[in-house]
This record gives C-alpha cells, structure tokens and sequence, in this order.
C-alpha cells in the first residue's frame, strides 16, 4: 500500500508542476523538449497506478499530437505571443475572429447581433379549419347489430382511433378494433360524429311468417274514402267527423268475408295534410287510390300518385260514385292513364276496380284485387327478436299520458319493454287494439296504441326495443342532442340566407311584418298540418311566425308566452278553454281562434293576415274633369298674393277633393302636377265635388291652362292583400 501512496503523490506533484510552469503563454510557448520530458515524467508516475497498462510512449518529432498507444493525450497549438496579440488586434478593429478565439480573449460566448432587415409583405393565408361534424342531410350510414369497430369507423368516414375514444366516452369497453358492437352503441357513436343513421335487421334464424298486408287509402278531398271503409267494416265513421271530411290519419284492421285480415291506414284528402299522406306511403304495402267517377283526376289524386311512386308501393285503383247519374268511370280511366299510371286493361299492371260505396257495388271485387297483389308479393315478416315499429299518429291524453299509435313491421312488441322514439323513451306499461281492447303483445301488421313514453313522440318516428333502461337514457339524450345540433344548423343556415337576399334587396324589399303564432291541436299529426298550413301563407308582406306548436288543450302558459310575444293562439280539434283562461286571455289581450275544420280554420287565419299586412301605397285616379272656361285675377295686392289662373270644370267621372293630387293632360300627356290651392263651388270653399257638378279650381303653380285640358284627381290609396283559396283546398295571400 506504501508505493500507491508514493505513487499518487507522485502523479500529483508531477502534475502540479507541469501544469504550473508560468502564465498562460509561457505554457502556450513552451517547446517540444520540456514537453516531451514533461509527458515521459508523467507517464512515469502513471504505471505505479492499477489498471494502467501502457507499453510504449509515440512523441513524433514533427507531430502536433503527443499519444500513447493510439490514444490522444497533448495537442500544441503552435501559437506565439506576437501571434496572438495579431489575433487580437484583427478582434479590435472588427475584423472577423473565430468563436474559439472568442472564448480565448472574452472568457465567454458573445451574441452576433442582427441586421435590421426590412419587413417582407407576404400573403395572407387563412389557417386550415378542423373538419366539422356533418350535418343530418349530408350523409346517412347503415348500421347493424354485431358490426364492429373497424367497419363502423370505414362507414362514418372517421379513424378508429377517433371511434374507440368515442366508444370509451359513451361507457363501452372494447380490447381491440375488431371486437363487435350491438346496435345502439354504433348508433351513438354515429351521432356524435354528426350521420345520420338507418337500421338494419338480419334475418337469419329468425322465424318468419306470412302477415296480413297493409293498405293505405288515398285520393282527393270528399272522393268517398272513409265511406268505402265504412261499407268495408260496415261503420259509419264519416258520418261523425267533423266537416264530413277525415282530418286525421286512422288505422284499422278489417276482417274480409274470406276470412282474411287486412290493416287500413286512412289518410285525409285535404291539401294541408299531405304529410299524413307521405307518412301512410312510407309504412304501407299497397295503395288504394280512390278517385271519384263524376269528378275525375284532381290535384290530391297527383299527389297521392306521387307520394306511391317515391316509397316504391304499388297501387289498385278503386273509381267509387259510380251509382251517380254523372258517373264516366272510362274518363277517368283516360285520366290517369294521361298521367303515366300503368293501367290493366291498356297493358300495364296496375288493376281497376269500380266500386260504389253508398251502395256496396264491387267490394268484393276490390277484396280479391288487395288479396292477389298481396299474395304476388309473398308478404312475411320475422315474430321473433325485438320490434320494429312505425308510428303513424301520437296525442296527449288527459289520464294517460302521452298514447302513440303504431304499427309493427317486424318482431313482436311486448308488454314492460323498453323502447326509443326518436328522441323519446319510455317502458311500455299497457299495448292497446284500434278496439282500445289491453293485449300483451302485438304481432307484425298490427295497429296497436302504447301508453307509457315520458314525452310525447313525432308521427313518423322509429319504435326501437333496447334491453335497459339505462340505454335508452342514453340513446334518448344522444338523439336530443343530434337534433338540436341539427336544428341550430339549419337556422343558422336560413339566417345566413335571410341576411344575404337582404343586402340584395334592401331596396326593392317591400316592409314585411312578423305575424307569431301559437300551434295547439289535438294529435301530433294535425299540429304539423297546421303549422305547415300556416307558414304557406307567408307572403311578401306578411311574415307568419310559429313560436310554439305541441298538442293538448289552451293552458295558461299558453296565455303567458302570447302576451309575451304578441302571438295569436290557434286551437285546431282541442276543447273549449275553461272560463279561467278565457278571461285571462281577455284580460291580457290576446286572440284565440278555435276551430273544427280545416277548410274554416285556413280562411279566419287568412283573414287575420290580411288585417296585420301593412299593404301597398298605390295611386288611382278618384275623378276627372274637363276645363270649360279660364279665369284670371290679376293686379291682386301683395297681401292677397300673386296672380293667378283658375280652371272653370265640371266634373265628368268620380269625384274630386281639395286635399288631393291633381294632374292636368291636354291630348293624353301628363302637362301638370301638384296640389290643389283652391277648390270652388259657386263662390263658396267646398271640400269635395261630386260627378256632375261645376267647379273652379287652382293648381298651385300652374298657369297654363287650356279650354279642353282634362284634369284628374289623384289619391293614395292603401292595397291589402287578398287571401285566395282554391277548391283543391290549397290556400294563398296574394299581394
């Protein structure tokens, strides 16, 4: 142990000495000798060290690089002091130096200012905006039960990273893309990135039947539509409707004398309701077009046709009214052929039956028309497995609740399931027949009442079954907010719109006035047939705003949200208000128009229109006269005034008035114009003057008048529009 200590004081002192030897540039400046005999003293001392092992010592005689073993020890700079003093000098009179030498002289790096250089005018570019959600109409996806992540992912256009943490958020765990997902979940994963969804149901393994067919009817207003069903279930429902017209979309099941069972849907003819028509077309299996023999093809009958082909449904004509005297089933037959409907007898495939409802003429005929183009069409359906329901119609009941009308498309419907409805949810607590007879389930083809949602659904909305009531919280609140995201879109869409045709218009636009309204009926179906009615009264001058539509009677927040606004209520198939909220309304000032039938309801609100439109300022002609002879006062005093000219007329046509325009032709041109001064009958100041009459007048500053000159009386005269309704039952304001 003695020799390593001797050893390491040894490295020591040799070090100290070595690295001691005078200043900075006496080390700088020492020759290749003293560090040749410096660096074999050192090395010297370094094998009395363990592990240092070195063999042999390389001091080239004309090297740079003293080294032991290929390993770097000394390097000599080759510097002198005349050498750096240079150095040092080029530093001072700014001449470039290199950053060693920096380091050598200032001890430190320094910062090389920069050059003030002039600003460079570039383009704007606008930075690249996210990708947003897209909207309900932009596109629509298919899901289905068991897809998985990756195939969800491909379809909504997203990556799957984005889809997996969609999943995590929604409370749904997964282990890798492939793992596969029930339906409800890909459908909230689907409207949190903004598509639309539809539903698709496999059928295999499932046990499939033979169900009855469903069969809209539809035609024109007052066609014998809901007289043809009644001589079908031998009723006599349109007897009691209200107006003698259906108002309402009803569905039956009807027993055939050959024992077979067929669903009705019926739908109203009026123009107001053609998305009751739309609806009955989307959930149907055959159409029946009912068409009158003494009145033809009408403008509902188009569209019935229309509403047919656009959801695919084929169609048998049944040509009813063929017991009356002006009866011509042929012309008919000629009519729709005209407008492109395929008929049997002129070779194409749609069949005709002609019926007469009144005396029960050819229904059986029509019976075995429905029963073949059911059995071409090899109806069936699935009985097991959730439902798939359609709703036709919802309403507020009293007692009840909110009551939505259905009908089962595939699998059977349950008694305590818990189901969706658009936005709404709910546990079905009683099922009910059109007989409002309680069942415990309802089987494909069946129209059936549930009672048991927790809002009041759209007519037109999917029934789905899901196994929780905790997923359809969720699928409920995922949908509520899709659609409100949606809506907010949509208005902010219009609003654009709106500001945009205003700055092109600001000046042409005549004065609009905003006219609220309040919404309140008896079913969902009828609010939204009113509240469309309603806005196609929008004119140029009258701007008809619905602030509110939901179903059920007047209620005092009803009264408080039309005083706040200044709306009228319109109550359409809802009960007398109580005396309460009569007078609260009186009190408060506000309208309410109650009313049973379509036809009167449309021509009171049109009426009520026309009253709020400001109208348009136009000039006519309220009466002329011919200049029969010119007087002139001259020489008057300067209190009296200046000379003047005064007409001498008489009156051929209308009447004239002092505080009118009065315009002065000679052979059809316009001379003349400006107000009246003075308006004479007999030397007494006078206001007007009838036809036939003499008068004298003066035009201020006119002084040229003729014998023959004719003079008419121009007053301002304030147009309203005009409501106009059609024996279509389709309604307008005309400005």
């Amino acid at each position: 142990m003695a020799w390593r200590a001797v050893g390491k004081k040894g490295i020591r002192a040799s070090l100290v000495q070595a690295l001691t030897v005078g200043s900075r540039d006496t080390l700088l400046s020492t020759s290749k000798c003293t560090l040749e005999n410096t660096t074999r003293a050192l090395f010297t001392s370094f094998r009395h060290l363990q592990g240092f092992h070195f063999n042999s010592v390389i001091c080239g005689a004309n090297e740079d690089v003293y080294c032991l073993d290929n390993r770097c020890l000394l390097r000599c700079f080759h510097a002198s002091p005349t050498l750096l003093a240079r150095r040092k000098e080029d530093a001072s009179l700014g001449l470039k130096m290199s950053e060693r030498w920096k380091v050598l002289n200032n001890g430190k790096f320094s910062k090389r200012k920069k050059e003030a250089k002039p600003p460079v005018e570039t383009p704007y570019l606008p930075p690249k905006l996210k990708r947003g959600a897209k909207s309900l109409s932009d596109k629509t996806i298919e899901i289905f039960e068991g897809m998985t992540v990756v195939e969800l992912a491909k379809h909504c256009g997203e990556s799957i990273a984005t889809v997996q943490h969609i999943i995590v958020n929604v409370g749904e765990k997964i282990d890798s893309e492939f793992d596969p997902l029930s339906i409800d979940i890909a459908e909230l994963v689907a409207m949190e990135i903004g598509v639309n969804v539809c539903r698709l149901h496999s059928g295999d393994g499932a046990h499939v039947v033979a169900r009855s067919p469903v069969v809209t009817v539809m035609g024109h207003v007052d066609h014998g539509k809901t007289s043809l069903l009644d001589a079908l279930r031998q009723t006599s429902l349109a007897a009691k409707e209200a107006g003698g017209i259906t108002q309402h979309l009803g569905a039956f099941v009807v027993g055939m004398q050959s024992g077979a069972s067929i669903t009705f849907l019926d739908t109203p003819g009026h123009a107001a309701f053609s998305a009751m028509r739309a609806r009955g077309a989307a959930v149907t299996d055959i159409v029946v077009l009912v068409v009158a023999a003494d009145d033809g093809v009408m403008p509902q009958t188009l569209e019935a046709m229309s509403h047919a082909r656009a959801a695919n449904v084929p169609i048998v004509v049944a040509i009813n009214k063929c017991d009356k005297p002006d009866a011509n089933p042929e012309r008919v037959k000629v009519q729709l052929a005209a407008e492109g409907l395929p008929l049997e007898e002129m070779g194409g495939d749609v069949q005709v039956v002609e019926v007469s409802a009144i005396n029960k003429v050819g229904l059986d005929k029509l019976e075995d028309a429905l029963l073949l183009q059911a059995e071409l069409m090899d109806l069936s359906a699935r009985i097991d497995g959730p439902a798939q329901a359609y709703v036709v119609e919802a309403r507020l009941d009293k007692g009840r609740g909110p009551l939505a009308t259905a009908i089962v498309k595939a699998g059977t419907l349950v008694c305590g399931q818990h189901v969706v409805v658009g936005a709404k949810w709910g546990r079905i607590r009683s099922i009910r027949d059109m007989a409002t007879k309680a069942i415990a389930q309802a089987r494909p083809a069946m129209p059936v009442e549930i009672e048991g949602l927790k809002g009041l659904p759209m007519a037109g909305d999917d029934i789905v079954v899901v196994e929780s009531e905790e997923r359809a919280r969720m699928l409920s609140e995922g949908r509520k907010k899709k659609f409100e995201k949606d809506r907010l879109t949509k208005l902010e869409e219009e609003r654009t719109k709106t500001s945009e045709s205003e700055e092109e218009e600001v000046e042409t636009k005549p004065k609009q006035v905003e006219v609220p309204m309040i919404v309140k009926a008896d079913v969902q179906g009828t609010v939204q047939a009113v509240t469309d009615a309603v806005k196609n009264l929008n004119s140029s001058q009258v701007l008809v705003k619905v602030v509110h539509a939901g179903v059920g009677p007047i209620s005092q927040s009803d009264i408080d949200m039309a005083q706040a606004c200044g709306a009228c209520i319109v109550g359409f198939n809802v009960r007398d208000p109580p005396s309460s909220i009569a007078l609260a309304a009186t009190q408060a000032k506000v309208k309410i128009k109650l009313h049973r039938v379509i036809y009167h309801l449309l021509e009171d609100i049109g009426n009520f229109i026309v009253e709020k439109a400001p109208g348009t300022l136009e000039t006519q002609i309220a009466g002329e006269a011919q200049v029969l002879n010119i007087f002139e006062l001259k020489g008057r005093s300067k209190a009296k005034g200046d000379d003047v000219k005064i007409a001498g007329c008489r009156v051929i046509d209308g009447r004239f008035t002092k505080s009118s325009t009065l315009r002065l032709l000679r052979s059809g041109e316009v001379v003349f114009e400006g107000s009246c001064a003075s308006l004479k009958r007999e030397k007494q100041d006078v206001e007007a003057v009838g036809k036939g009459n003499d008068c004298g007048l003066v035009i201020k500053d006119c002084f040229d008048f003729q014998v023959g000159d004719v003079i008419q009386c121009l007053v301002q005269v304030n147009r309203k529009p005009k409501f106009v309704s059609s024996e279509s039952g389709t309604v307008r304001i005309e400005c």
